[in-house]
């Protein structure tokens, strides 16, 4: 990893101590498919970025800065995912901010991540979402509930897990939004009471005229396909949800050339790895 940490508009080795992202999770995060040292999403990850500054009343750090930042990082040309990681300034102790303070920010390059070939094995977690309408939406840094999840997908060698929140629902899986396909339309939860509104899911929504639609755990594993997506690896079919199984479909490969025609780092050449689950 490649990584390069601000406080302002000022390059710095590293943040003091004691700072609210480190202390509180106070903060939020983007991350990004870069495509031959380009960033296809760009706009749409920095309108959720300042929506959610706006939110959380946290300083934005200068675009142009960023983006300026972040083109060296991939000076060339190459693949990978961009982390751009946003926090709110200042080291006092305590959960009230002081106003007026530089935001704390990091860019950073990661490599791919490699993908099954034959579609996702998942599994329920026991681990539920937190309903919070307040926090609903928002990529926020506070994520130690996607990290019980993701020990319960490790300690059962599944690919993902997926997740509903305190009153059953259905909302994501640990990492990705969920869509599924009942009778030839796609659906995918609402994101008003907890999880993540996601670049991809919103690119989604309009590629394939989906509806959001509460969801239960019997109308998930009775759709005819279930897809997870994501900005970093677009759509990822399940294969197998505890007993059900799905067999590759026509619809799901549509699904992923109408997202290709959006986003080339999504194309079946794009180079993205692959290995056998």
């Amino acid at each position: 990893m490649t990584a390069r940490l601000f406080i302002g508009s000022d390059q710095v080795d590293a943040w003091p101590a004691g700072n609210r992202l480190q202390a509180y999770g106070d903060g939020l995060f983007e991350t990004m498919r870069v495509h031959r040292g380009q960033v296809p999403w760009w706009q749409s990850h920095w309108a959720r970025l300042a929506h959610g500054a706006e939110r959380l009343r946290l300083s934005l750090p200068d675009e142009v800065l960023v983006r300026e930042n972040a083109a060296s990082l991939f000076a060339d040309d190459g693949d990978g995912v961009l982390k751009l990681l946003l926090g709110r300034g200042g080291t006092s102790r305590g959960y009230a901010p002081v106003t007026q303070q530089a935001p704390l920010w990091m860019l950073s390059r990661h490599v791919l991540p490699t993908t099954p070939a034959s579609g996702l094995v998942a599994r329920w977690c026991d681990t539920r979402l937190s309903i919070q309408p307040a926090l609903a939406g928002l990529k926020h840094c506070t994520r130690l509930e996607q990290v019980l999840a993701r020990i319960e997908c490790d300690d059962a060698g599944v690919d993902e897990g997926l997740m509903l929140d305190g009153d059953g629902r259905v909302v994501s899986a640990t990492s990705g939004n969920l869509f599924v396909l009942r009778e030839g339309h796609w659906s995918t939860p609402p994101v008003d009471r907890c999880g993540v509104a996601g670049v991809c899911r919103a690119h989604l929504i309009e590629l394939l005229q989906a509806s959001e639609a509460t969801l239960s755990v019997s109308q998930v594993e009775d759709a005819d396909a279930v897809v997870l997506c994501n900005a970093v690896r677009g759509i990822l079919p399940l294969a197998r949800l505890g007993a059900r199984v799905w067999s590759p479909r026509p619809a799901v490969a549509a699904a992923r050339r109408l997202l290709a025609g959006i986003h080339p780092g999504f194309a079946p050449d794009a180079g993205m790895k692959t290995e056998h689950s």
